[in-house]
């Protein structure tokens, strides 16, 4: 057994996003579907959705601002 703790917290981290939007999508999602009904449950959906490209780009801004710093700065 090894002691990656990097390892280890990467991999908890990953899950526990995993299980985030699992939750959001598939208990949110379908708790919406069975009170109101299909059409509140696409536009939940859409929602759903529509909020992840903000979240998309800010994550894409601090990897792209990360690789550039460690591409400026090798020896770190």
């Amino acid at each position: 057994m090894s002691r990656d703790l990097h390892k280890y917290t990467s991999q908890t981290n990953f899950r526990l996003l995993v299980g985030a939007f699992a939750l959001l999508f598939v208990v949110g999602l379908g708790l919406i579907w069975l009170i109101y009904g299909l059409p509140a449950a696409v536009t939940g959906l859409l929602c759903l959705l529509g909020s992840l490209v903000p979240i998309g780009l800010i994550w894409l801004f601090l990897f792209g601002l990360d690789w550039l710093l460690k591409k400026a700065n090798p020896d770190d």
